[in-house]
């Protein structure tokens, strides 16, 4: 029996793990069937699936899980990218599917009986057992024997697993035993040069899944740039055959994945590689896709999600891009602190302590993710000494009049606490209600921009990490836009060639560190505070979590009447969030 047979006579799918309940029918996304088939092929060795969102990849995995428990009991091992995860897809997808489909029943025990054979993240049965770990634990990959192998979004596992290396050769490694080993890894990829997937994908024999044109019979990969739509209505987009140019509605997709079929592109010795886009999903529609892409298209960190996660196609252009500092200087316009632009809704500081001085940027941020940096400035003198720091704190109480008369403040600023960091913790201390943070960069990729707060020293000050990394990736990919619209960073008339230069100091390569690619930023010049700066003014913005929109459209409001004033006694304050009002 192959395992979309056994899926399609024994899954039973549920209302809290699937949006469609019932009976599976692998005929819902025919090109699901050689997915899971292959994998129980003799002549195959490894499966690599290269994937959007919204093609039932998860369920793929599951089928796989319960036709080995049922059909073939083995030792099996579910890698995902943390412990948390982990936890969440046994809980959430897994538990549903033992519970509700009756070949599955009672194969595994009860989670509340008192016996250690099913916990959340080890499940034993009959000839066989399933571990669930993440991707982070180094311990998880060091032990028991495994003969099926399910990695899943290995583009999301860290470089290593703690301090023992990849852990995807970890968890091969505990394969080596079986000689009739199965290994599949799934994910959808990343950024070229570094996505794991995409290197997995290059050994295999490229399959595509080919359907034919309901109007000429000729059967063609579907591709994005196939699909059109009338200017501004995406709700009218199709998808043009490329032989005959018919116009395929969304209603012939059905049709079109039936009559489908996989199709190898090379020859390669049992490396099985499927790719699929959400252009093929029967939950999704080239519809719904356009609107996305109009979404998203002018900001170019958007962008890249949608190649990745919509068009399951790795991003390109990032590996050693340089963006040339005299081209962004030629775009400095007629602005400056004294006088700011109306468009700008929000200031944040980003500060930088060096041993002589402290260098001080303010950026102001308006909708659609355009930026105007206001001001650039150094405070002279030895940051071990007090007086430096009474110049900050009078400069970071500065007011921006807009042209329209209003006056701004800096509603947030964050302190790089790398150098002199006990100077910086008594510096912050107190000054919550200013919304002045320490912060601390982490150059780890995939690092949230602002991460939560931790208390540090003795005054238990604030201390919030920064990815920089990730601050980096967005800051290039606004510098990239060179025509106002979303993402633009504007530039005032008064900063010189050195601040691009140092904006500019940096290039993002790919390293090797014991085996593992990494996409990592060098500086390819000695200063770079402008750039620093830049990035802490962002994390200050990701701090505040302003609702620009909101903001905007209380700002066109005309000014109401104020109510008459009422005594009714003393009425304590409401307590204001760690960052108030903002949100």
């Amino acid at each position: 029996m192959k395992v979309s047979e056994w899926a399609d006579q024994n899954r039973i799918l549920t209302s809290e793990a699937s949006a469609e309940a019932g009976i599976w029918r692998t005929s819902r996304a025919p090109y699901q069937r050689e997915i899971m088939d292959v994998i129980a092929d003799r002549s195959i060795e490894v499966v690599v699936f290269s994937k959007s969102s919204q093609v039932g990849a998860t369920e793929i995995i599951n089928n796989v899980i319960g036709y080995y428990i049922a059909q073939d009991p083995s030792p099996i091992l579910v890698l995902q990218p943390t412990l948390d995860m982990a936890r969440t897809w046994s809980k959430d997808r897994l538990a549903p599917m033992l519970k509700s489909s009756p070949a599955l029943r009672g194969k595994v025990k009860e989670p509340r009986s008192r016996n250690s054979e099913n916990t959340v993240l080890h499940k034993k049965f009959a000839g066989g057992n399933l571990s669930i770990v993440g991707a982070n634990s180094a311990s998880s990959l060091a032990s028991r024997p495994v003969r099926i192998l399910l990695c899943d979004e290995v583009d999301r596992y860290p470089d290593s697993a703690s301090t023992e290396g990849d852990p995807i050769q970890l968890a091969i490694k505990r394969t080596q035993t079986f000689t009739n080993r199965k290994i599949l890894m799934a994910s959808t990829p990343t950024i070229d040069g570094i996505s794991r997937i995409q290197a997995a994908w290059e050994t295999s024999d490229k399959r595509f899944y080919f359907v034919p044109c309901p109007e000429c019979k000729e059967m063609q990969r579907l591709e994005w740039k196939f699909v059109h739509w009338d200017e501004g209505k995406p709700e009218s987009a199709y998808y043009a055959c490329q032989h005959c140019g018919g116009i395929l509605e969304e209603k012939d997709k059905i049709k079109m994945l039936q009559g489908g079929e996989w199709r190898a592109t090379e020859e390669t010795n049992r490396v099985a590689g499927f790719h699929i886009s959400e252009l093929y999903s029967p939950w999704s529609t080239w519809q719904s896709m356009a609107e996305t892409f109009l979404e998203v298209k002018r900001h170019p960190e958007q962008l890249k999600t949608f190649i990745n996660t919509a068009l399951g196609e790795v991003w390109m252009g990032e590996q050693g891009e340089k963006i040339e500092s005299h081209e962004l200087m030629s775009r400095r316009e007629n602005y400056d602190a004294s006088l700011i632009p109306d468009d700008v809704l929000v200031i944040t500081a980003g500060i930088d302590v060096q041993k002589d001085r402290i260098e001080v940027q303010v950026i102001g941020w308006a909708l659609e993710s355009q930026s105007y940096v206001l001001e650039y400035h150094s405070i002279w003198g030895e940051t071990s000494h007090r007086d430096v720091w009474g110049s900050l704190d009078d400069f970071l109480k500065n007011q921006y009049k807009k042209e329209n008369g209003s006056v701004l403040k800096i509603a947030c600023a964050a302190i790089d606490s790398g150098y002199q960091t006990q100077a910086v913790y008594n510096f912050c201390l107190g000054k919550i209600g200013r919304r002045i943070f320490a912060i601390k960069g982490m150059s780890t990729a995939g690092k949230l921009i602002a991460g939560k707060a931790t208390r540090v020293g003795k005054q238990r000050v604030p201390l919030i990490p920064v990815g920089t990394d990730t601050a980096k990736e967005v800051i290039f990919s606004w510098l990239q836009v060179d025509e106002v619209s979303a993402g633009y960073i504007h530039f005032p008339s008064n900063v010189d060639e050195e601040y691009f230069e140092q904006l500019t100091s940096e290039k993002r390569m790919v390293t090797f560190s014991k085996g593992i690619k990494k996409l990592v930023f060098k500086k390819i010049r000695d200063r770079n505070e402008s750039l620093d700066t830049f990035v802490y003014c962002l994390a200050a913005f990701h701090i505040l979590q302003p609702n620009l929109e909101r903001i905007d459209a209380m700002n066109k409001r005309e000014p109401a009447s104020p109510p008459p004033k009422q005594s009714h006694g003393f009425k304590r304050p409401a307590k204001k969030s760690f960052v108030d009002s903002w949100k």
